[in-house]
């Protein structure tokens, strides 16, 4: 049976780089024409030609960085308000995946495979970027889902994520799929939850500060199994399950002989499976109709080896009472239902006039999102 299992991988990576190969030099503006929003929203295209975009933060003054997963972090300036970023600055290439971005005090954070660095005072050196400032570079050297998150949590302390090095394992190495944070200046890091395969989007709730974030499941189970997972972290410590028990339903066949589900937190909402979800954000803004304020938008990425490919959207789950109970979808058309894939959401982060930005790695763009009732 393995021969078989490593077959349909194959054969389903192949649909997925034969559609990608078939997409290249797609109109950012005809890919537009196919999303769809609800009544009173509109979708422009805030920047282009950033290849494998991913990362977002916004600076004091309403820059907006981006980092990436090929090397570069840029800077983009909407200077004439008109919502598209004609100003653009390279702050750096050659990175090693600096797919994470967090902007405080004037300096913006950098977070590759190894280390997280930072710019200060960057928005006074966009012309000519300063050297970066080592922050932290202990973090272990996998690239397998060693690309990381980065956040500033209502502490003051930078929050990231490192993924298990594998599609499912155990590590000696305690920062493997763990949830951490540290002193922005790169002290005391300490490991908050264990067992989070791989989160590449977090946010803190508006009114409880309760840390949620994302996790993507393993591989290899078929097309249905195992969800993927909306968490809600409470204490140092805390373990949700990778790779024993997966979105708390799913014992491993491998390891989950070693522990019970019922000995790990369950998540508060499971999504579909293999739909990856990765940026999140709760809306704060009052630019958006009331039904929309303190609800979750989250990117998703979109599956890669599913017989039937699903995500590829930007869905909001409802909360009610400071608990999910719901999701639906907010954008969607980047899947077409041929199974060709037009783009691939990754991060989302809220302008300060409300609107909001998504980066697309698949596409190469920026996205912004706004409502006009």
């Amino acid at each position: 049976m393995q021969w078989v299992r490593c077959l349909w991988v194959f054969l389903a990576c192949l649909a997925v780089w034969s559609r990608a190969l078939a997409e290249d030099g797609l109109d950012p503006q005809a890919v537009i024409r196919q999303l769809r929003l609800p009544v009173g929203f509109s979708i422009t295209v805030f920047a282009a030609d950033l290849p494998s975009a991913r990362g977002l933060a916004v600076g004091d003054d309403g820059v907006v960085y981006a980092g990436s997963r090929d090397g570069w972090v840029r800077a983009l300036r909407d200077a004439d308000g008109d919502g598209v970023a004609e100003q653009r600055y390279l702050l750096a290439d050659g990175l090693f995946m600096p797919n994470g971005l967090a902007f405080k005090n004037g300096a913006l954070y950098v977070v590759e495979v190894r280390r997280i660095i930072r710019f200060d005072d960057v928005a006074k050196h966009l012309t000519s970027p300063p050297r970066p400032v080592t922050v932290y570079d202990q973090f272990p050297a996998e690239r397998l889902h060693g690309w990381k998150y980065l956040r500033f949590g209502p502490d003051g302390k930078l929050y990231t994520a490192l993924g298990a090095p594998c599609n499912v394992c155990e590590s000696e190495d305690p920062r493997f799929a763990s949830l951490m944070r540290l002193n922005p200046d790169g002290s005391q890091l300490e490991i908050l939850a264990r067992g989070v395969r791989n989160s590449v989007g977090f946010d803190w709730q508006p009114g409880t500060n309760r840390l949620f974030f994302n996790d993507n499941g393993r591989d290899h189970l078929g097309d249905d199994l195992p969800a993927e997972e909306l968490n809600a972290w409470r204490e140092k410590g805390e373990h949700f399950g990778f790779p024993y028990c997966h979105a708390g339903d799913t014992p491993d066949p491998e390891f989950g002989r070693a522990h019970a589900c019922a000995e790990f937190t369950a998540p508060v909402w499971r999504y579909a499976a293999h739909i990856a979800p990765l940026g999140m954000r709760f809306y704060t803004g009052a630019k958006f109709p009331a039904e929309y304020r303190e609800q979750l938008f989250v990117a998703q990425h979109g599956s890669w080896n599913r017989s039937i490919p699903q995500g590829y959207r930007v869905a909001v789950v409802k909360f009610k009472n400071g608990q999910p109970v719901g999701e639906q979808g907010f954008i969607e058309g980047w899947l077409k239902p041929d199974g060709a894939v037009l783009g691939r959401p990754v991060d989302i982060v809220q302008m300060a006039d409300g609107a909001l930005l998504i980066s697309d790695d698949r596409l190469g763009v920026i996205y912004k999102v706004d409502y006009r009732p």
